[in-house]
């Protein structure tokens, strides 16, 4: 089980973007993800004729380490929202059991 999943809202805590918000776009292996806005890279590329593909220098979202990025918790600082580290917990007991995310802070389940 991941700390970060897809579809999470998460704080970029170091590097130019730091203290921007996004959501996960995808995850690309196991230590890096794409957010949503974040990390905007210029590329250089060549249109393709047959695909419709136009040329020229393009916006491009890269991926980030997992490490540099954290969950942003809405519960912390009084509702105000910060970034946010995990845990795991199971939650229930015998056939009912599962293992679920918590905000460190708070002590809340991450809903999902």
């Amino acid at each position: 089980m991941m700390k970060v999943r897809k579809g999470d809202e998460v704080v970029v805590l170091t590097g130019k973007d730091k203290g921007r918000r996004g959501t996960v776009d995808r995850m690309v292996g196991r230590t890096q993800l794409v957010v949503s806005g974040i990390n905007l890279v210029k590329k250089h590329q060549k249109g393709n004729p047959n695909a419709g593909v136009p040329g020229g220098i393009v916006d491009k979202e890269m991926a980030l380490d997992v490490s540099n990025v954290a969950l942003w918790n809405p519960q912390k600082n009084d509702g105000k929202g910060g970034a946010d580290r995990v845990g795991f917990r199971d939650v229930g007991e015998g056939d009912q059991a599962r293992k679920v995310r918590f905000f460190k802070s708070t002590q809340d389940v991450v809903d999902h």
